[in-house]
């Protein structure tokens, strides 16, 4: 039988990094390359209608082993990586016993993790460290998280005595971008409950997210011949890069935020002198605190504007996903079993928020709720991307736990 780790280390050496700018669907024709071997091992698991849709979203359902009812639940995790570093030749590393050195990745020495800077390694003394070779992220974000599914399936299979009901599987496409639910056939899926596995630390259970919305901030100016300007040339650029330069940085902002705190950050700008546009994001815990954050932009823009005679400009907003709580509040069940198949295990249980969002935040609110549990990721779309094999086989045994225990339930 193929560990939690022989699945990983296949896994990871599959570029399926996705690309914001592709109008496609998945964004990236490589991401099928996974799907296409996930489908093989799950048919070869006797899971038969395991396939790959046009999509590229992998579906395979696990048959119950027990004759009562009970609630069909699904477990998910994405196949795309963060496009935010190379996924293309990843070659992943096993350090076995860490005991507190530097990790010098030997293919580009430059690029050390230390204790110091990654303190959940003081977590891990003894066990033994995967990490890439210092040129790529190693892509455990989200494929530990595949790798865990698969070996909890394939070891339900093994042992047909553990008594569980009905399980989904679904892998995603484009998570990282924002478009990991897009496509998903929940009607085909037929889950009543799901839950993702893309989680850090050991032992976590998230149950929230941030809401988010996405914000354009569309500024227009006069353009004129450079050489007879004056008097008539309005640089669309100047006003954005003063709208840009009046954004708080003491508050409000990433880089000084924490915890629950809520924030607005730019993340591109485009355009010339007639016309510029610049993209931000909106974040809170607090939806309704996500219109005050946007009204403060808006006054922002109005000020900046007024500094500009001739310029004009709007802000438009995108809502994107919301804080997966509100839907999970109202099945409270969710988030109890997976906490008690995270303590069967012998981990203490760590309660987060997370400040981000994942597939989660989306199912829950189209009708699967849908919390977080852990994979063992850490600094994730990063060149010091590691995980820890005893930690993804640690999430293999929670999903084991908590299939039976949602089998328990009378």
């Amino acid at each position: 039988m193929r560990t939690v780790l022989d699945r990983f280390l296949d896994y990871v050496k599959i570029d399926t990094q996705s690309d914001p700018d592709s109008p496609t669907h998945p964004s990236t024709a490589k991401q099928r390359d996974l799907g296409e071997v996930l489908v093989k091992e799950l048919l070869e698991l006797g899971l038969t209608d395991a396939h790959l849709d046009e999509h590229c979203y992998v579906y395979a359902t696990l048959p119950a082993t027990v004759t009562h009812e009970v609630p069909v639940i699904c477990y998910c995790s994405h196949m795309d990586t963060s496009p935010d570093s190379s996924g293309h030749g990843v070659k992943p590393l096993v350090h076995k016993n860490y005991d507190g050195r530097d990790l010098v990745l030997p293919d580009d020495p430059t690029v050390v993790i230390r204790l110091a800077e990654h303190p959940d390694l003081a977590e891990q003394m003894g066990n033994d460290i995967v990490t890439a070779s210092g040129t790529t992220l190693l892509g455990a974000d989200n494929k530990a998280g595949v790798a865990e599914i698969m070996a909890a399936v394939a070891h339900l299979v093994q042992h047909p005595e553990i008594p569980h009901g009905t399980i989904k599987i679904l892998f995603t496409p484009d998570e990282e971008i924002g478009r990991g639910v897009d496509k998903v056939d929940l009607k085909k899926l037929g889950a009543n409950f799901a839950y993702t596995v893309d989680g850090e630390r050991r032992g976590s259970l998230e149950d929230e997210t941030f809401s988010a919305d996405a914000a354009t901030v569309i500024i227009r100016g006069i353009s004129a011949h450079p050489g007879f300007a004056k008097g008539k040339m309005v640089s669309a650029l100047k006003v954005a890069g003063a709208f840009l330069a009046a954004l708080p940085t003491d508050r409000l902002a990433p880089e000084a935020t924490t915890d629950r705190e809520g924030f607005v950050h730019p993340v591109h700008v485009s355009g010339g002198v007639e016309e510029t546009t610049i993209k931000l994001i909106v974040r809170d815990f607090d939806t309704a605190q996500l219109a005050h954050h946007e009204a403060e932009l808006q006054a922002i823009l109005d000020r900046t504007l007024t500094q500009f005679p001739g310029a004009s400009g709007e802000i438009q907003v995108t809502e994107q996903y919301r804080n997966m709580k509100e839907v999970l509040d109202q099945h409270p069940q969710i988030v109890a079993h997976a906490e008690e198949a995270i303590r069967r295990t012998g981990l203490p249980l760590l309660r987060k928020a997370i400040r981000g969002g994942t597939d989660g935040s989306r199912l829950s609110f189209m009708g699967l709720p849908c919390p977080n549990i852990f994979a063992g990721e850490h600094a994730f779309h990063s060149k010091q991307e590691w995980v820890t094999v005893q930690d993804m086989e640690k999430v293999t045994e929670v999903l084991v736990h908590l299939a039976q225990i949602w089998a328990e339930q009378r």
